[in-house]
């Protein structure tokens, strides 16, 4: 029998295992519910993060926090070759399930961002898509993309981030603590899982702290681009 821990903003150390473990819960109903809870939006939001991308045949793209694949199988359908890595088992088992025939066009690998078990300038791109603010150690997350990508390739980050209008921040934190875990009692079968992830979200880095962690990582040319007033960010820098 699974024993939860319920991680909450009060201790985002974001231990890997524990998160892991609260992902593979969530992984049956995940998709589902991430739409629910979003209005539909989230499809929007990595839409715009895969013309961002820009993928293109041929080119090698690592698509990190890849979940079950969603995010994975959009860049794939431009013929690049796409290696989905995710910490949790179960997310990947269920993205497995549907990869159908992109299997010749997407590989599902376990790791974790922090500590990636591939070689140094492998990849044209990186990708991670609302899973930055998971991990522990961002810096080292940061370091080791930019160790896997090769020169003068990209990163690009899609995260949530903040709104940059001063009044709506208030009515986007009260979404976040409130309407949001109610919806989650709801829809999913872990809610307090979606209340670690909804105060993760109001604890993470702004958009201009970012682009100083990626530049410290040792990216180059960071910069952002708002999505619904700041409340996601798509992040793109380039490999020196």
């Amino acid at each position: 029998m699974r024993v939860w821990h319920t991680v909450t903003a009060a201790d985002l150390a974001k231990e890997p295992r524990t998160v892991a473990s609260m992902f593979d819960t969530v992984a049956p109903h995940y998709d589902l519910a991430d739409a629910i809870m979003t209005a539909g939006l989230v499809r929007w939001w990595r839409r715009r993060m895969a013309r961002l991308v820009a993928p293109r045949p041929g080119e090698r793209i690592l698509d990190l926090a890849a979940g079950t694949g969603t995010s994975s199988l959009d860049l794939a359908k431009s013929g690049a070759q796409v290696v989905a890595c995710d910490f949790s088992e179960g997310m990947l088992r269920q993205g497995g399930r549907r990869l159908g025939h992109w299997r010749d066009r997407v590989s599902l690998v376990g790791g974790d961002a922090a500590c990636l078990p591939f070689a140094d300038d492998t990849f044209d791109k990186v990708t991670i898509s609302f899973g930055l603010r998971n991990v522990q150690d961002v810096p080292g997350a940061l370091a080791e993309m930019r160790r896997v990508t090769k020169p003068g390739g990209a990163l690009i980050v899609c995260e949530f981030s903040r709104p940059v209008w001063r009044p709506f921040r208030a009515v986007y934190r009260w979404y976040l603590t409130s309407i949001m875990p109610a919806v989650a009692k709801l829809v999913a079968t872990n809610s307090p899982a979606y209340r670690y992830l909804a105060e993760s979200i109001w604890a993470w880095a702004d958009q201009h702290e970012l682009e100083r962690q990626l530049e410290l990582a040792g990216w180059r040319e960071a910069k952002h681009t708002n999505v619904m007033g700041g409340i996601v960010a798509l992040h793109a820098a380039t490999a020196p």
